[in-house]
């Protein structure tokens, strides 16, 4: 017995030494797959992705690619309106199923110690998305029911479909941070809302280690995480000089001695739009109490900026180099979406970041006593 059990060793470590370690394999089966239509494979660096193979399905859905790749690295496959995410490098056999029909996009993987963790990822997050789902279904049925009652059924359900998101947003960091010599844990980290993650993201890059420093679209995000820390709380906000409204020049120095709140938005963003009634609420709330607002436009419409000020009554500071993004005080700030905001104490220190709604309001009465 002892040597039936030694020779099926030797046999299953001949099996792996003569395994072909120059490239990785990715062999899937997809239900739903029109036979004879096309699946591609992406490389993915650097928010790029370059068409690198196709091949058809099969019958039964299946198909097949095999490729070079140097260090891991992210690639796609897509077939119809589906993609999904591979982690690989050479010597991997990657194995994938998924259903085209599924619109969570879930899907399994296995066959590579990154393809690995990242079914643990999914795992986890398919069964979040599930939840979810299921919230607004339930949600979509009571509406089509009483549709007069939207707003009432929406407060009934959003505590719940709010705290599973929540919730798959803490077991997103979590795996992000148990994960980070492994590219699985850089894609969960950036699965991440930057606007509500920035921090946790910025911590992040500065504990990524091992061979994934050596990826060059790890590299990117490093290097961008560094220059966020410029605009980080705790921080001096960046210096500005600004056009303001009426041609005059503008400075953060202008602001010192007060708080001040920098507003960017723009009059063709509908979510900021949405948002000033409740800044407006805050400056008439809190404007002798030492608090200002500087709004900052990312027009490049200088009449449909004047519109929207008037419009949505916002009487105070406001500046604007009607460049989009493109400005020198959008660009020192960061701005990547609107709205953004940056709360700033008397010596010009930032003390908070895009405080909206309720959490607005919660602060100042906090701060401005």
């Amino acid at each position: 017995m002892k040597r039936l059990v030694y020779a099926l060793i030797m046999i299953s470590v001949a099996f792996a030494s003569c395994k072909d370690k120059s490239k990785f394999v990715i062999s899937g089966e997809f239900k739903n797959a029109e036979p004879k239509s096309k699946v591609y494979l992406y490389a993915v660096q650097q928010n790029n992705q370059s068409p690198l193979d196709s091949t058809v399905f099969s019958e039964k859905g299946e198909f097949k690619f095999s490729h070079k790749t140097e260090g891991v690295e992210f690639f796609k496959i897509a077939a119809g309106h589906s993609e999904y995410v591979v982690i690989a490098e050479n010597g991997d056999d990657i194995k994938i199923s998924a259903d085209l029909t599924d619109k969570m996009l879930a899907y399994n993987i296995s066959g590579g110690k990154e393809a690995d963790k990242l079914q643990e990822l999914n795992t986890s997050k398919n069964a979040y998305l599930g939840r979810m789902a299921a919230i607004q279904a339930q949600f979509d049925e009571a509406v089509s029911k009483q549709p007069d009652q939207r707003e009432t059924i929406m407060q009934q359900v959003a505590p719940k479909y709010n705290a599973e998101l929540q919730g798959l947003n803490t077991a997103v960091l979590k795996f992000a941070n148990e994960n980070t010599e492994s590219l699985a844990g850089f894609y969960a980290i950036n699965m991440l809302n930057p606007a509500e993650y920035e921090k946790e993201m910025v911590a992040f890059a500065g504990k990524i280690s091992g061979d994934l420093k050596k990826n060059k679209t790890v590299t990117e995000f490093v290097n961008k995480m560094a220059s966020l820390q410029t605009v980080q709380v705790g921080h001096p906000a960046p210096d500005f000089t600004v056009p303001g409204l009426n041609g005059q020049s503008v400075k953060r120095d202008d602001f010192k001695g007060k708080y001040v709140l920098i507003d960017f938005w723009a009059s063709w963003c509908a979510p900021c739009r949405q948002e000033n009634p409740n800044v407006v609420k805050a400056y008439n709330t809190y404007k002798d109490k030492n608090f200002t607002i500087l709004g900052v436009s990312l027009d490049k419409d200088a009449a449909a900026w004047k519109k929207a000020i008037a419009e949505d009554q916002l009487t105070w500071n406001h500046a604007g180099e009607l460049k989009d993004f493109e400005g020198d005080m959008v660009r020192q700030y960061h701005i990547e979406a609107i709205p953004s905001n940056f709360l700033l104490d008397p010596k010009g220190m930032i003390v908070a970041k895009n405080l909206r709604g309720e959490d607005l309001e919660a602060f100042l009465s906090k701060t401005l006593r």
